[in-house]
Order: structure tokens, then sequence, then C-alpha cells
């Protein structure tokens, strides 16, 4: 369900769609017309309804019908592969499932044409096999299931995260400045934000999110930091260290405030860092229990070349 606390006079359909960029006024309109609106309360049928500032709007929209994805023969790396799994280091760029403005192109398509029909279909019509995500610019380290049983131990290991078994996830992050203490824990529920949805923020009513911190390596104007997952909410590092007053170097959605610092960079750093062009993230060690055997397994995927020659320009590789 979707809520809106109108900040402005106008029509409902109006006020609806400026709050919830997702959705077009078209959209929205049918919404209402569908009876699935309600202003303080009460149902809202009419989208020329009149709001006024502080009015109470909700949206409950139906789960869109997914369509089968389609295999496409997009290229992975593919770390290991059984009958079971598949281990893959995904590009930064690269969809992890079809989605709005994504029917094509993503991790599952190229997934379908390598795996075939041995992809695990428990995950839903449109995310088969997937049990956990990267951001789209966010490289490294995936599990995907190939058969029911699998999917179903693995998701209840992401579920678990990590308590009671081998599960661990960690992340390579370059960010602003040094983090002072140079390591930590970072404990802060995580929510959608106030006024934009398609951020997170630091919420006192969100859910819980745990992040793990440590320096590896002060470069001055910008650190590599290494952070390990306790929780896996949506975007949890980039809101996380953003909290903490280090967001993620080219984070568009964090760490906008930050940009100007660039300009500080020497001549070879600076190309470097515009080489980058997407959140400094990289998901570089994943472990797990092999959900046939039972097995401890753990993954690395190198540093992106990206990465490694910003920090190669500070000389710390």
């Amino acid at each position: 369900m979707l809520t809106v606390i109108a900040e402005t006079r106008g029509r409902a359909d109006a006020v609806l769609a400026s709050a919830l960029p997702d959705l077009s006024r078209t959209r929205v309109q049918a919404l209402i017309r569908a009876g699935v609106a309600t202003i303080n309360g009460n149902r809202l049928d009419d989208p020329k309804t009149k709001v006024v500032e502080g009015d109470r709007l909700t949206l409950d929209p139906p789960p869109p019908e997914p369509a089968a994805p389609a295999p496409e023969p997009i290229p992975l790396t593919v770390l290991f592969e059984d009958d079971a799994v598949i281990v893959i280091d995904k590009p930064a760029g690269l969809v992890v499932h079809p989605a709005a403005g994504h029917a094509s192109g993503t991790l599952v398509n190229a997934l379908l044409y390598h795996c075939g029909e041995s992809l695990s279909g428990i995950g839903g019509v449109a995310r088969p096999g997937i049990v956990h995500r990267l951001d789209k610019d966010t490289s490294g380290v995936m599990v995907v299931a190939k058969s029911d049983v699998a999917h179903q131990s693995l998701a209840a290991q992401f579920a678990d995260h990590g308590r009671t078994g081998p599960l661990r996830r960690r992340y390579d992050a370059l960010v602003w400045g040094a983090p002072n203490p140079p390591s930590g824990t970072i404990d802060q529920p995580i929510g959608r934000h106030h006024a934009d949805r398609m951020r997170f923020a630091v919420r006192h009513d969100g859910k819980p999110a745990i992040t793990h911190y440590a320096l590896v390596a002060d470069m001055d104007s910008v650190a590599h930091v290494s952070c390990t997952l306790e929780t896996g909410r949506t975007h949890q590092i980039r809101v996380h260290m953003a909290a903490l007053g280090h967001p993620l170097l080219h984070d568009s959605l964090y760490g906008t405030g930050f940009a100007t610092k660039a300009n500080r960079l020497s001549d070879r750093a600076r190309a470097a860092y515009d080489a980058i062009g997407r959140q400094a993230l990289h998901a570089g060690h994943l472990a797990f229990a092999h959900p046939l055997t039972g097995e401890a397994m753990a993954f690395d995927a190198p540093l992106p070349e990206c990465i490694s020659d910003l920090m190669k320009s500070f000389g710390t590789l």
C-alpha cells in the first residue's frame, strides 16, 4: 500500500501522481476508479476529488501480472555450477530480474539461456531461481538456485542472515573520507524515504538493518571500506555509509552533496574516478552452505578494473 500526505491543494489524481513518480497520472486515475484508493480513511472514487494540505491518501494497487522472461544469449562469468546452484560474478550495469523499464537484457534472461529448463521456478515467473539480488550498478558474487529444493534451502539461509549457518556477505566500497572509528557496527533501521520513493533512509519506524564496516585503506580523501551485512535491506550499505557521513563514490542517490570533492583529486585519480561511472560497490565475497550436501562453500570475485584502477592511482594496489 502506498501512502501520501498531501503537501499542496489540488485534484486527488494530480497530488498522487506528483508524489508517486513510478505511477503515471493515467495509471493513478485508473486505480482510483478501480476502488483501491482512500482519502482520510474513506474510499476515493473520483480522480477529480479536491485535496487540501494534510489529507492522507492511499493507493493499494494489485500486483502486476508478470510476463515470462525470454532466454537471451548474454555472457556470464560463472564461478561455479552444478545441478543445484550456479554462482556468477555479476557485472555492473546488469539488472537482476525484469521490472518496469527492464523487460529484457537482465540476469534472469541470461540465466534462462544458460541453464535452460533446469532453472528453478519457485521464485516466481519473473524471478526464477533468484534468492538475493544486487543493485543494477553493483558488481560481484551472486548465487542462483537451479532446483526447487536448492531454492528453498538458499532462501532459508538468506532469511537467517548467517545467524546459524555459514552464510556471509562481504562488500568492498570506496567512500568519501575515512570513517572514524575505523571499524564499527551501524545498527540503524531502514525504510522508504518519506518524500522520494526511489530512495531509502534511516528511519525509526524502518526495518532492522545492521552493517559491520572496517577501514581497509585510507587514501586521504577516499577510503576503501569492507562492509559485512548482518541483514539485507535494499540499498543498505549505501544508506548506512551515507548516514555515517561517508557516502559511496558516484552514488547518485545518497552521495550527490560530495561530488565536488572529485575536483580536489590528482589528474590521474580524477581520470580513474570519472571512469567508474557508477556507485563504487562490489560484492567481493559470498559464503553459504551447499543446499544439497551442506558443504560450506565460499567464493570471491576480484575487484573490477574501474575500482582497482582508482585504488592504484592512490598507490594502494
